[in-house]
């Protein structure tokens, strides 16, 4: 059996793996993301587009509940990650 202090060690390496895989993700994302906004800039589409981001929250909720994750914080961070998003569209529809 392992003490405590082992199996806090193999807990925190577990929780610094699950980090680098978000972080990857994340820049995965933004990846796309950067390429929808170079496509909207190229079109003179808006940056923003509010039917998709209400069906994106309304599916993240969905997932969350599902993964026993709080559809509130999935929410939060949907809307953070989607305010960032809009403003890297706008900056890229203001550089052409």
């Amino acid at each position: 059996m392992t003490g405590p202090e082992e199996q806090l060690l193999r807990l925190r390496r577990s929780i610094d793996n699950v980090d680098a895989v978000l972080i990857h993700t994340l820049a995965e994302r933004f990846k796309l993301t950067q390429a929808v906004g170079e496509l909207k800039a190229a079109n003179a589409m808006p940056p923003s587009d509010p039917a998709r981001e209400a069906t994106q929250i309304a599916r993240l909720r969905r997932l969350a509940e599902e993964a026993d994750l709080d559809p509130e914080f999935a929410e939060k961070f949907l809307n953070f990650v989607i305010a960032e998003v809009i403003h890297h569209h706008e900056r890229i529809a203001s550089a052409e």
